[in-house]
């Protein structure tokens, strides 16, 4: 007799089908798994094995084939444990197999039989939904997979009780979805001093989801600004939660089946690999750019990071998604990031103080600004100017206007954006672009003049043309404009990088 149990194989944000088939034959005893299994696939035997034995079962005297099909599809993962398991079982008459031909199985066993956590849970739910089928998980994420909406999920703690349940002789209850924590504040912008010109591209830079670059000395409150930034976009509503949610769960980094309304921040070290950014690794996993996706990346130091691993972003940020090419799988996540940087003039820091700049200057600054490569630059819509913070501001009161009034303005400007868009277009004018860009942000004769001038006089590139359109959109909307006129030209290229010249 055959027994098989259905249950998923991850490919980046993609559940693919798995059937575990097993099959037992006459001959010496053994335990045979095959189909591309991975290193944890194959050490699914004792573990499979341990938690027979803790309740009770001993493995069948035969020779035990499992073959998780389709076979040319590489299985990664300790989720599999559990589909083995029940596919043994089913073999063995312990279970009846029709019970479990409803269901998509997933989870870890442990050594004396309880079903440990597993990344990637609400994929495999939502994948179970589709497929009009009910979802076995560990209990630790029944509130996780209970987001999927539809379809039955049973979510065990033991292989025992999951027994017992099948057989009639045991209720183990339908989870609750996890609950969606409130959004989170970070640092108020009452907190910083001065900086008018900045914050108001932080601003600029919320509305429209438009990445951001600031450059100026040590102390300037360039990351106290970028760390300010999540508490003045809207917060994530329901699909964009989902989105967020499930790359979480694939990185095995949703606790308690939880949805955040907050969106991701992430802030890697400029020491960061590229596999750790844009993903990748033995096993593929999301990188920094898929954990930020519909949120913030925030690279402070930006030329210390490898120029390699900073290039490798310039895919993601034009495209909205990075695709990781293996010999054995192409895996593509989302990475819908609004990026913001942060950096120094120069390695000291104090470029413009001829007090405290090095003696190499201007060339320390040409030279350390030139880690950072043009391309990447390109596409960065908003360049900052920080000047530095001085003892006559540090002693003035905090500024009445704080996030709280921020967030009000770019939360109608995100309105309007939608309303603009709908729900089919693009979020936000970051994302316009084509047929799309030019009904919403076409210039009037004044401001169209403006930009052909200052397009030629700034060496602009085609995509520089279009970012600066994007921006001047995005000021439009904060000022209530239909049209896009010459003033909101003239500071959309006021935070335009002009091409050194040769």
């Amino acid at each position: 007799m055959v027994a098989s149990v259905s249950t998923v194989a991850y490919l980046g944000l993609e559940a693919r089908s798995v059937e575990v088939q097993c099959n037992l034959v006459p001959g010496l005893p053994k335990f045979m798994i095959v189909g591309l299994p991975d290193k944890a696939v194959a050490e699914s035997r004792e573990r499979v094995r341990a938690a027979m034995a803790a309740i009770g079962l001993a493995m069948p005297p035969k020779h035990i084939v499992l073959n998780l099909s389709p076979a040319d599809l590489p299985k990664e993962g300790s989720h599999f444990d559990l589909p083995i398991a029940l596919a043994l079982l089913a073999a063995m008459g312990v279970t009846d197999a029709e019970a479990l031909s409803d269901y998509v199985v997933v989870g870890e066993l442990a050594l004396d039989g309880r079903i440990a956590p597993s990344p990637g849970v609400l994929l495999a739910a939502l994948h179970a939904a589709g497929e009009g089928k009910g979802l076995i998980c560990p209990a630790a994420q029944g509130a996780e997979a209970a987001w999927a909406g539809t379809g039955a999920v049973l979510a065990a703690p033991d292989l025992i009780g999951l027994l017992n349940h099948l057989k009639g002789q045991q209720l183990l209850g339908a989870p609750e979805p996890g609950e969606a924590d409130a959004p989170g504040f970070g640092p108020d912008l009452k907190q910083v001093k001065g900086q008018e010109t900045a914050k108001r591209a932080l601003e600029i830079a919320a509305a429209g989801g438009h990445n951001l670059l600031m450059v100026g000395p040590p102390g300037a409150g360039k990351s106290l600004m970028a760390s300010c930034l999540p508490g003045i976009l809207p917060p994530l509503d329901a699909a964009e939660a989902l989105e967020v949610s499930m790359v979480a769960s694939v990185a095995g980094t949703l606790e308690g089946g939880r949805l955040t309304r907050t969106r991701p921040f992430r802030s890697p070290h400029h020491s960061a690999s590229m596999a750790a950014l844009t993903g990748g690794g033995l096993k593929v996993k999301p990188g920094e750019v898929s954990l930020a996706h519909l949120g913030v990346l925030f690279l402070d130091e930006l030329p210390e990071f490898q120029r390699a691993v900073l290039d490798s972003l310039r895919q993601p940020l034009e495209a909205g998604t990075v695709s990781v090419a293996r010999a054995n799988a192409h895996v593509t996540f989302p990475a819908r990031v609004q990026l913001v940087a942060a950096m120094n003039p120069c390695r000291c820091g104090h470029l413009g103080d001829p007090a405290l700049a090095c003696a190499r200057a201007p060339r320390c600054a040409a030279d350390y600004q030139a880690k950072v490569s043009g391309p990447l630059l390109d596409r960065i819509d908003l360049h900052v100017e920080v000047q530095p913070v001085t003892a006559a501001d540090l002693v003035l009161p905090p500024p009445a206007e704080g996030s709280a009034e921020v967030a009000a303005r770019v939360a109608a400007a995100r309105v309007v954006q939608r309303a603009r868009y709908g729900s089919d277009g693009p979020r936000t004018n970051a994302e316009a672009d084509g047929p799309v860009l030019d009904r919403a942000a076409t210039p009037d004769e004044p401001g169209r003049k403006l930009l052909a001038q200052a397009a030629e006089a700034m060496r602009m590139s085609a995509r520089g043309y279009t970012r600066v359109l994007r921006v001047a959109r995005t000021i439009a909307d904060l000022a209530g404009a239909e049209t896009v006129g010459r003033i909101h030209i003239a500071e959309a290229l006021s935070y335009r990088r002009q091409a050194p010249r040769a």
